[in-house]
């Protein structure tokens, strides 16, 4: 099961970079007026960056407290809240090869795997 997450986590970050690399290409790297502007509209573009987003902060969240919040941690989650999928799918990836089919220890890290 672990493999097919993993070919999956693989899949998406090709999309993912063959999407942003076309976007980049048509509208260059200025994301955030666009961003910010369509969520300032008030429009169902909007809703859904500020629902985007909000998964950022989650998936920050999350991987800073799965490292602990350590340096690393805290580092790894500021890459996490602007990274979206690129970074999570690259990020899951590693780490479910590194848990070897272990979804505890994928969800909890290595450390918090290990107490319970």
């Amino acid at each position: 099961m672990m493999f097919a997450f993993r070919i999956l986590m693989v899949v998406l970050f090709v999309a993912i970079s063959g999407y942003t690399a076309v976007t980049i290409a048509s509208h260059g790297w200025n994301l955030a007026p666009v961003f910010f502007g369509d969520m300032a509209a008030m429009a169902w573009p909007g809703q859904f960056n500020f629902d985007f987003m909000c998964f950022l902060i989650l998936s920050a969240l999350w991987v800073s407290w799965r490292h602990q919040f350590s340096a690393a941690g805290l580092l790894l989650g500021a890459i996490a809240s602007v990274g979206g999928m690129l970074f999570l799918s690259a990020y899951l990836f590693i780490a479910a090869g590194q848990a070897k089919g272990d979804v505890r220890e994928l969800l909890l890290g290595k450390a918090r795997a290990a107490q319970s």
